[in-house]
C-alpha cells in the first residue's frame, strides 16, 4: 500500500575522495601544457568529422582544476545517522573506516574534489560540499602548479561556493553555456579529478532533465550517463562546443562506485548564484513558511481548476510571512510576482530568490477563486524552509464511495495518537484494499481533520461533505489527513471506489 507520507529520496553529493596518500593517490598533474591563454579558449570545428572530442578537451582541461582541502577529523562525518541520504544515494564527502592519509597533521585529514576556472585573475566554481569545513584549501592546476586558494563565497543551499587563486600569470578558462538549450540525447563530456588519478575526461549524453532529488529549493539537475566517481564534484559538464552547462554534483550508487546515473547542476541556474557570491559572498534567500505537495489530477478536480498546476498548501507555519498574508492549509498557490507557479519546485525556488524585506504577492486559488495576497519576504538565516515539498466502543460508520470506515474521536483516541484534548475530525477504522482510498494511501489510524477545504468536526461531517461532493459531480475528494504529527492531503477519486 503506498504511503501518503512516504519520505522523499535525496540525492547523494558526489563528493571530495579521501586522500589515502601520495604514492596512491597522486595530487599534483604531470600533464603539461601551453601556457595559458588569458580568456576562454574558442573551441574550433567542436567535435571533429572524426567524432573525437579532442579539440573540446584541449581547450578546456587547462582550466580544471583538483581542489584539496583540509579539515579537523571530527568534521569528517562518515556515511551515517546523521544524513539524509537514502543509503542508496551516499554522500562521499566522508567515508567509512578509511585510513587518515599519511601526510596530514594528528588531527586533521584531507579531501579532494574538482573545480574549473572562469575568470583569467582566478576565480573558481566548485561544490560547497567540497570545501565545506575546510580549514585550508589547496589549488593544484592542470599544469601541477599548487596554489593556496581562498574561500570567497558559498551557498549551501544551492551546493555552489567560490574561491580565489593568486596567479603571476593569467589562466585559462571556460566560459559558461546555455544549459537551457540542452535536449535528451544531446553529447556531454565529464571533467575532473576522480579518485585523485589526475584529470580524467568521460563522455555520456543527458539522460534526463529537471530532476528533482528533495534535496533543496534548487532541485533542477541535468542527469547524465557519463561516469562521474569519488573527486569529481565540482568539475564542469561541458557540452560538444567545450561550454559550461552544468556542475557535476552528485551520483545515484547502490554500490558506492558509477553506475551510470550521475547528476549536475544547471548552468543556467549556476550562473546568477556564482555572481551573487563573487560580489557578496553569501546569498540572503528569501523565506514564505509552508509545506507544500503537487496537485494531481484528482486534487484539481476536487477544488476545481481546469489543470492539475500549481503547489498545494498543506501546512503553514506560525508567525512566518505566509502566515502573515493569510495562507492557509488547502491553498493552491498558483503565480508569484506575476510568475506562474506550476509544481512545487517553481515555488520553492522563487521564493529562495527573493531578497528578504521586499514587498511581493502570491496568486492563491482558493473556495473557487483565483485571489492576490500581498506579503513580505521573509528572511532564511536559521535555516527554516522557504516553501519545502512534502514528497472501548467506537461507533462506526461505512462510507462506501470511498472505502473506509469512520469513527469519532474519543478522549482514548486523543491519546493514543498523541491529539491535544481539543483536537476534532473523525479516525480511519478501517480501510477496504480493494477500494479507491486504500490505493491512494489512506490507512487505519489516520485522522481525517477536513473534507475539500472544509473543517471536519466528527465522521458525520465527513460522511456529509463527501456526499456533497458527490451530489456536485466532482470526481474525486480532496482529504487533509492527520498521520504522526504530520498534515497531508490526498485526493481520493471516486471511479474506482
Amino acid at each position: 500500500m503506498p504511503s501518503i507520507l512516504q519520505r522523499h529520496r535525496t540525492a547523494a553529493l558526489v563528493g571530495a575522495a579521501f586522500i589515502l596518500g601520495a604514492a596512491s593517490l597522486p595530487l599534483a598533474l604531470n600533464i603539461t601544457t601551453a601556457d595559458a591563454a588569458p580568456q576562454a579558449n574558442p573551441v574550433v570545428g567542436s567535435v571533429a568529422s572524426s567524432g573525437s572530442f579532442a579539440p573540446v578537451v584541449s581547450a578546456d582541461k587547462p582550466a580544471v582544476v583538483t581542489i584539496t582541502t583540509t579539515m579537523k577529523a571530527d568534521n569528517v562525518s562518515d556515511d551515517g545517522d546523521n544524513s539524509p541520504m537514502d543509503q542508496q544515494f551516499r554522500q562521499f564527502f566522508g567515508g567509512q573506516g578509511m585510513p587518515m592519509p599519511p601526510q596530514a597533521h594528528q588531527g586533521h585529514s584531507q579531501a579532494l574534489g574538482s573545480g574549473f576556472i572562469i575568470s583569467p585573475d582566478g576565480y573558481i566554481v566548485t561544490n560547497n560540499h567540497v570545501i565545506d569545513k575546510a580549514i585550508d584549501i589547496k589549488v593544484t592546476l592542470d599544469d601541477g602548479t599548487e596554489l593556496p586558494g581562498k574561500l570567497i563565497g558559498a551557498d549551501p543551499k544551492s551546493d555552489l561556493a567560490v574561491i580565489k587563486i593568486q596567479s603571476p600569470k593569467p589562466l585559462a578558462t571556460i566560459a559558461w553555456g546555455d544549459s537551457d538549450k540542452l535536449k535528451l540525447g544531446d553529447q556531454i563530456l565529464a571533467i575532473g579529478n576522480p579518485f585523485g588519478i589526475g584529470t580524467t575526461v568521460t563522455s555520456g549524453i543527458v539522460s534526463a532533465r529537471g530532476r528533482d532529488l528533495h534535496s533543496g529549493p534548487y532541485d533542477d539537475f541535468i542527469q547524465i550517463d557519463a561516469p562521474i566517481n569519488h573527486g569529481n564534484s565540482g568539475g564542469p559538464l561541458v557540452d560538444s562546443s567545450g561550454q559550461v552547462v552544468g556542475i557535476n554534483t552528485a551520483i545515484y550508487s547502490p554500490n558506492g562506485g558509477s553506475v551510470g546515473v550521475g547528476f549536475a547542476i544547471p548552468s543556467d541556474e549556476a550562473k546568477a548564484i556564482v555572481a551573487k557570491l563573487e560580489k557578496n559572498g553569501s546569498i540572503d534567500h528569501g523565506f514564505l513558511g509552508v509545506e507544500i505537495q503537487p496537485v494531481t489530477a484528482d486534487i484539481a478536480d476536487a477544488v476545481g481548476l481546469t489543470q492539475s498546476q500549481g503547489a498545494l498548501v498543506a501546512q503553514v507555519s506560525e508567525g512566518t510571512p505566509a502566515a502573515a498574508a493569510g495562507i492557509k492549509a488547502g491553498d493552491i498557490i498558483t503565480g508569484l510576482g506575476g510568475r506562474a507557479v506550476k509544481m512545487p519546485k517553481d515555488l520553492s525556488r522563487f521564493v529562495a530568490d527573493l531578497t528578504p524585506g521586499t514587498k511581493e504577492s502570491l496568486t492563491v486559488w482558493r473556495d473557487g477563486a483565483s485571489i492576490d495576497l500581498p506579503f513580505t519576504v521573509g528572511g532564511n538565516d536559521k535555516g527554516e524552509q522557504q516553501a519545502s515539498a512534502l514528497d472501548g466502543d467506537h461507533s462506526q460508520s461505512h462510507q462506501p464511495s470511498l472505502g473506509i470506515g469512520l469513527a469519532d474521536l474519543t478522549p482514548e483516541m486523543r491519546q493514543s495518537l498523541n491529539l491535544p484534548d481539543n483536537a476534532t475530525g473523525a479516525v480511519v477504522a478501517s480501510v477496504n484494499p480493494d477500494k479507491s482510498a486504500a490505493a491512494s494511501g489512506i490507512q487505519p489510524g489516520d485522522v481525517i481533520v477536513s473534507v475539500n477545504q472544509k473543517p471536519a468536526r466528527n465522521a458525520h461531517d465527513v460522511q456529509t461533505r463527501v456526499a456533497e461532493a458527490g451530489k456536485e459531480g466532482r470526481k474525486s475528494v480532496l482529504l487533509m489527513i492527520e498521520r504522526a504529527g504530520n498534515k497531508t492531503f490526498v485526493a481520493v477519486p471516486f471511479a474506482a471506489a
